[in-house]
């Protein structure tokens, strides 16, 4: 994304933004923030979570017409699942609240359980998650204690490649690299990841690399935004870079 061809004028007719979202940002909170620093129209086209970083791509203007088509796209994520340890909410946003003895896994189940989650399936999404529930994130309700039903979603898992595994004394490191459709939970594989090997886990970090055509390479930074707008409205004090 060339920065120096975002004019105000480019800006407010349409453009479509990648950012390589940093982690303990909400994708709400770039939206926000490329909102108050610009003065246009912008919408984002997919969350990110907010321990993941990233690929996250806005719209301004008019493009924000093309936010449906890009949601729709196939997603590339790589990151670590951890086995033999969980979390309420499938990743580090919550303290480990369970641990499993790993004994009885070998590298090659691990190998073989990967092979398992490819094709369509049907997903239930974490109680942490940004999935609505009559009209209210279920995040919300998670965080308030409450539990609820979730309804299972149909994705497609394209690839599942593991990149290296680390066998420690109490847990199994599990690098990987996911490419999905649209509407997949990372965590939720990672829950199921666990299920699948007689155990449990969750994830302890996560980037998204690609967004059908868009890649991470093409993406930049909130400071090298910041700096490349020093005319527009300066910084809201409540974002911290």
């Amino acid at each position: 994304m060339e920065l120096t061809k975002l004019t105000p004028e480019v800006l407010q007719t349409g453009a479509v933004l990648l950012f390589d979202k940093p982690v303990n940002w909400t994708s709400f909170d770039v939206v926000n923030y490329v909102r108050k620093t610009l003065n246009v129209k912008v919408g984002h086209a997919g969350t990110l979570d907010p321990l993941a970083s990233g690929l996250l791509i806005l719209c301004t203007g008019k493009s924000t017409k093309s936010i449906d088509s890009i949601q729709g796209l196939d997603k590339e994520y790589t990151g670590t699942i951890v086995i033999g340890k969980s979390t309420a909410s499938y990743d580090l946003e919550t303290e480990i609240s369970e641990t499993r003895s790993i004994s009885h896994i070998k590298e090659s189940d691990i190998y073989t359980a990967a092979t398992t989650f490819i094709g369509i399936q049907n997903q239930i999404a974490p109680l942490y998650s940004a999935k609505k529930i009559k009209g209210e994130r279920a995040y919300h309700k998670a965080r308030r204690g409450e539990t609820v039903e979730i309804k299972a979603s149909q994705i497609e898992i394209k690839v599942f490649e593991i990149n290296s595994i680390e066998m420690l004394a109490e847990t199994i490191e599990v690098n990987f690299r996911i490419i999905c459709s649209k509407g997949t939970y990372i965590r939720a594989i990672a829950r199921d990841f666990g299920l699948k090997l007689n155990n449990m886990a969750y994830l302890t970090n996560l980037r998204r690399t690609q967004i059908g055509n868009y890649f991470i390479k093409e993406a930049v930074s909130l400071e090298q935004f910041k700096a490349a707008f020093p005319l527009f409205k300066s910084k809201p004090s409540e974002f911290q870079l």
